[in-house]
C-alpha cells in the first residue's frame, strides 16, 4: 500500500470472473474511495469491467452477512462461531454415524475457483467428509472440457488455450468473452487482444446462435442452430482430408489415430452438416480451407457448446481440427499455460485416464474427477434406500439458481435433515440450512488465482494480499474450511483448524522432498518447513509451490527464483512469458501419444446421427458484464438500468406468436413454466429465444434486497436432468420450448 495515513492505495486482481483483471483501490480509512484498472498490470494493463469497479460495493453491502446464522424455528438468528460450529457438530456427525458418509452430500460453485482458501481447502474438506456425493459447478459448465483432455492427452487437467495473442485466426464456439470476461480462457482485455489479431491480418469467425457482442466485433459471424456444432466441426474435419490439407507437422512424431479419424469423417458432409446446421457447405468447406491456410489457428468453444447435448464432443473436436492443422501446441495456435505455481512435467501416468470409476446410486451416472453431475442430486436426496443423502454441505454455491430442475432441486434441498452453507449471503440456497457461516468479506481476504493461471493466455503470477483486516474474531475462509474438516473427521468442534493446517503443509513438504528427481528432492523436510515457518494457511501452500516450482527458487538453489516474497515486492505481478511448447513432455497417456480417437468419444457419434433436428422453438442462455452467474444482482451499480432478465425474441417468431416488446410471455417447458418480459430483436437467429441465466431472487427468506426489487426469472425452472453422457454436464442450452403471449 501507499500513500499517507489517511488516503492510501492497494493493488490487487479482481476476483469476480475469470478475467483476473488487476485494480488500484483507493482508500480513505477502511473506506474504499474509487477502484480503477491497474495500469501497471503485467497482464491486465488497466483493463477492468463495471464488476471489478463494484468490488467495494460488495464488500460494504449491508446484506452481507457478517455473523454465523443458526435457523431456530422458522428464522435465522446470529450466534457466535463457537455456537455455530457446535451446531454443525450435533447437526452432521449424527447422520453420518447413523445413515454413513454417502449420505452427505458436498456442493462447491464457482466462487471456489475464484478465492484462494476455496481453490486450496476443497480438497481437505471433501476428504474428511469421504462422501462419494460430490457436486460442483463444473457440471453445468465445462466438464467436457476436462473429459476431451483427459482421454486425449491423459490427464483432465491439461486444457489448451488459444494462443489470443499470436494467432491469425480464431474460432470462437458459444463463446462471448467481451462479455463473460474470458472462460477457460484467461485473457483480461479480450476486445483488444481481437482487435489485435485483425490488426495483424487475421481472422476472427464466431459461430452462435445470436449476434452477440463477440459476434459484432468479429470479421464474421455465422448463425448455427443449437446443439449442430459437432455436425460442422465434423464436416470440417473431412474437408481436410478431402483436400490434401491435414498436416500435423510435428505432432505427428506423438499422435495416434489419425487413421480411424479419417475413416471417421467420411460420415460427415459439409452437405449432410449444411442440412443439420443451417450453414452453407461451401461456407464450411471455406473454414476449413482458411483455418489450414493461416500462418496460425485455433479454435475456442465454450459454455454454449459445452452446456449442450454433445459438449464432450465440441470440446474434442475444437483440439482435433488443431491437431489437423498442426496447431496444437506451437505459437498462434493450441497452447497450455505453465503458470508460476505449476509443477514440474511428471510423465505417463502409468495407466489410462477415464470416467465411469463408480456410478451414481440412482440413475448409474458416471463420475468424472471424482464428482457426479449436479443433475442427478434432487435424485440422491429424494430416492430412499442406502446411500441416500440427507445432509449436505455447501461452498460459496447456489446450485437452486444454478442447476436444472431448479424447482425441483430446491424442493429437494428442503426436506434435508441438515445443511451448513459456506457463504456470505442467506440467497435460494443458503435459505435451506440449518447453519450459514460466512467468509471474510472479499477485500478482507488474500487473492491468488490458482485454478485459472492454469487457463492464461500467458504465464503470469500475481499475489494480493488483504486490502482490509478482518475483525479480530472473525476467522478466515480456510479456517472455516479445516475447521468443518475436524467436524467430519471426528475430532469435534473445539479442534483446532491450525493443528490440521500444519499437517497438511507437512505433508506436502514430505512429499515435495521424496519426489524423484524433483527441486528438493532429498532435501530435510525439517529445513523447508522452518523456511515456511513465517506464514499460516494459504500463503504457506502458495510460497511451498511456488519455490518448489517450475520458476521457484527452490529454497536457495535459485535464488532468482520465484516466491511469495518476491511476488510482494511486486503487486503489478510478475510477467513469466507466452506459453512454449511443451509436449510430448507433458503427455499423461499410458503410450506417450495424443490419442485422437478415444473409443470412449467414437462410441459417442452414432448418438449424434441418431439424434432428430429439432422442429420447435429452444432455449438458448446469454450474460450480461454486470453480473457473472447467480452472482452481484444484490449491488445497485451493477443492477440499475433497463430490465436485464428479458425473453429475447427474433422479430419473424414474435410476429407468429403474438408477442410484443415490453409485454409478457409464459415460457414452457417440459418440467416447468416461467413468465418474463418480452425483447424483440434481431440479434437471434429465427426459432430461438434466449432468458439470461442466474436469476430469479424471489424466493421468500432471502436477504439480498436489492436483488428482491429486480429478482427477475430463473431460466433453469425449464431445464430437465438431461446431460452429455460422456461428462454428465448438464444440458442448458437448446432446450424445447413452447412460447404464448401472456394477457
Amino acid at each position: 500500500m501507499t500513500g499517507n495515513s489517511d488516503t492510501r492505495e492497494a493493488f490487487r486482481t479482481c476476483p469476480l470472473c475469470e478475467a483476473t483483471c488487476g485494480l488500484k483501490i483507493t482508500l480513505s480509512g477502511d473506506r474504499v474511495v474509487r477502484i480503477v484498472g491497474d495500469r501497471e498490470d503485467v497482464f491486465s494493463r488497466g483493463f477492468y469491467c463495471p464488476k471489478g469497479a463494484a468490488l467495494g460495493a460488495l464488500h460494504d453491502d449491508p446484506d452481507r452477512l457478517r455473523r454465523p446464522l443458526v435457523r431456530r424455528g422458522a428464522s435465522f438468528v446470529e450466534v457466535s462461531w463457537a455456537d455455530a460450529f457446535a451446531e454443525v457438530d450435533q447437526g452432521l456427525v449424527p447422520i453420518m454415524e447413523r445413515h454413513g458418509r454417502d449420505a452427505v452430500a458436498v456442493f462447491s460453485g464457482n466462487p471456489c475457483a475464484h478465492t484462494l482458501s476455496g481453490s486450496l481447502y476443497m480438497r481437505p474438506l471433501v476428504r474428511a467428509l469421504k462422501t462419494r456425493n460430490i457436486f460442483t459447478a463444473s457440471t453445468t459448465d465445462q466438464m467436457p472440457r476436462h473429459v476431451s483432455a483427459g482421454l486425449m492427452y491423459g490427464a483432465a487437467g491439461l486444457m489448451p488455450v488459444p494462443d489470443l495473442d499470436r494467432t491469425h485466426y480464431l474460432v470462437m464456439m458459444g463463446a462471448n468473452p467481451l462479455v463473460s470476461g474470458g472462460s477457460l480462457c484467461t485473457a483480461p482485455g479480450f476486445s483488444t487482444r481481437l482487435k489485435a489479431i485483425k490488426d495483424r491480418g487475421g481472422k476472427v469467425v464466431v459461430l452462435d446462435p445470436a449476434e452477440t457482442r463477440t459476434a459484432r466485433a468479429a470479421s464474421e459471424h455465422h448463425r448455427i442452430r443449437p446443439g449442430t456444432d459437432p455436425w460442422l466441426l465434423l464436416a470440417m474435419a473431412r474437408t481436410l482430408f478431402d483436400e490434401g490439407l491435414v498436416s500435423l507437422g510435428r505432432l505427428a512424431d506423438f499422435t495416434a489415430g489419425l487413421e480411424v479419424i479419417e475413416e471417421t469423417v467420411r460420415r460427415f458432409s459439409p452437405e449432410r452438416a449444411a442440412d443439420r446446421c443451417g450453414i452453407p457447405s461451401e461456407t464450411i468447406r471455406r473454414l476449413a480451407r482458411e483455418a489450414a491456410a493461416a500462418p496460425s489457428a485455433a479454435f475456442y468453444g465454450r459454455i454454449g457448446v459445452h452446456a449442450a447435448p454433445f459438449g464432450t464432443l465440441n470440446a474434442w473436436l475444437a483440439d482435433l481440427l488443431c491437431v489437423l492443422t498442426g496447431n496444437l501446441d506451437r505459437p498462434g495456435g493450441l497452447m497450455f499455460p505453465r503458470p508460476g505455481h505449476i509443477g514440474r512435467p511428471s510423465g505417463p501416468s502409468g495407466r489410462a485416464w477415464q470416467p465411469g470409476r463408480w456410478h451414481s446410486r440412482v440413475k448409474g451416472l458416471p463420475e468424472v474427477i471424482g464428482e457426479f453431475p449436479v443433475a442427478t442430486m434432487a435424485d440422491e436426496i429424494e430416492t430412499p434406500g442406502g446411500g441416500q443423502v440427507r445432509a449436505l454441505v455447501t461452498v460459496a454455491g447456489n446450485p437452486v439458481a444454478s442447476a436444472p430442475n431448479a424447482a425441483r432441486l430446491d424442493r429437494a434441498l428442503s426436506g434435508l435433515d441438515f445443511t451448513v452453507s459456506v457463504d456470505f449471503y442467506l440467497n435460494e440456497t443458503t435459505r435451506h440450512a440449518k447453519v450459514i457461516l460466512p467468509p471474510p468479506g472479499p477485500l478482507a481476504a488474500s487473492h491468488y488465482d490458482v485454478a485459472l493461471y492454469n487457463t492464461a493466455v500467458r504465464n503470469v503470477a500475481n499475489y494480493s494480499p488483504p486490502v482490509l483486516p478482518r475483525n479480530d474474531d472473525h476467522p478466515d475462509k480456510w479456517e472455516i474450511m479445516l475447521k468443518l474438516a475436524l467436524i467430519a473427521s471426528g475430532q469435534g468442534p473445539d479442534a483446532d483448524p491450525q493443528a490440521l493446517d500444519d499437517f497438511i503443509i507437512t505433508q506436502a513438504v514430505q512429499a515435495a522432498v521424496a519426489e524423484p528427481g524433483g527441486p528438493l528432492a532429498g532435501r530435510d523436510p525439517g529445513e523447508i518447513l522452518d523456511a515456511l515457518a513465517g506464514r499460516r494457511g494459504p500463503e504457506r501452500q502458495i510460497d511451498l509451490m511456488f519455490r518448489n516450482g517450475l520458476y521457484g527458487d527452490g529454497f536457495g538453489r535459485n535464488p532468482d527464483g520465484l516466491s511469495l516474497d518476491k511476488l510482494e515486492a511486486h503487486p503489478h505481478g510478475l510477467d513469466l512469458g507466452p506459453m512454449k511448447p511443451v509436449l510430448p513432455e507433458l503427455l499423461r497417456t499410458t503410450s506417450g501419444r495424443i490419442q485422437l480417437a478415444p473409443q470412449w468419444i467414437m462410441n459417442d457419434l452414432p448418438r449424434l446421427e441418431a439424434g432428430a433436428l429439432l422442429d420447435t422453438l429452444v432455449l438458448v442462455g446469454r450474460r450480461h458484464i454486470r453480473s457473472c452467474n447467480s452472482w452481484m444482482h444484490n449491488i445497485q451499480t451493477l443492477i440499475q438500468g433497463p430490465e436485464r432478465c428479458t425473453l429475447l425474441v427474433h422479430p419473424e417468431d414474435a410476429a407468429r406468436l403474438g408477442l410484443s416488446a415490453g409485454g409478457r410471455a409464459r415460457i414452457s417447458s417440459r418440467v416447468g413454466v416461467v413468465e418474463a418480459p418480452v425483447e424483440i430483436g434481431e440479434e437471434l437467429m429465427p426459432g430461438v429465444v434466449s432468458l439470461p441465466h442466474g436469476w430469479g431472487h424471489d424466493a421468500p427468506g432471502l436477504r439480498m434486497s436489492v436483488a428482491g426489487d429486480r429478482p427477475g426469472v430463473n431460466s433453469n425452472i425449464l431445464t430437465d436432468e438431461s446431460v452429455d453422457p460422456l461428462s454428465g454436464n448438464a444440458v442448458l442450452n437448446g432446450i424445447p420450448v413452447t412460447v404464448e403471449a401472456v394477457g
